[in-house]
């Protein structure tokens, strides 16, 4: 990618609960677009209901993923990150819940917050803070 390329949509799906700095790679993110352009984003809700589903059920009774995947210290609470985000320019759109039926293996949004959601935000400024 070229230095300063900036983007209509970036997307960062199931990616920040393993960041160590949410607001490095954040800021990171708010760079790469352009004014008016938006950011999706989707993570696990640091929840008592998101390590019941996410590391006690996917990772150790299911094994969907390996042991280990997720740190539960990592997850990302929405208010967080929004409030991280708006540091970077960043104005809310919406939010919603990702709810996963495993029996039909499909996906759908929801009001439930509480283990997966995903969001999007628009960047309206380029005179971002650096973190």
């Amino acid at each position: 990618m070229a230095e300063g390329q900036r983007f209509d949509l970036v997307t960062s799906l199931e990616v920040v609960e393993h960041v160590t700095d949410v607001a490095t790679f954040t800021h990171v993110l708010s760079q790469l677009l352009r004014p008016g352009g938006m950011l999706v984003m989707s993570t696990l809700n640091r929840t008592l209901r998101s390590y019941a589903l996410a590391i006690v059920a996917a990772e150790h009774l299911l094994q969907w993923v390996p042991q280990g995947t997720h740190s539960w210290r990592r997850f990302v609470t929405p208010e967080e990150l929004t409030g991280t985000l708006l540091k970077h320019g960043l104005r809310p759109q919406r939010v919603a819940g990702m709810a996963y039926a495993p029996l039909s293996n499909t996906w759908a949004l929801n009001g439930d917050l509480s283990t997966n959601y995903i969001g999007s935000w628009t960047f309206d400024r380029l005179d971002t803070p650096t973190r």
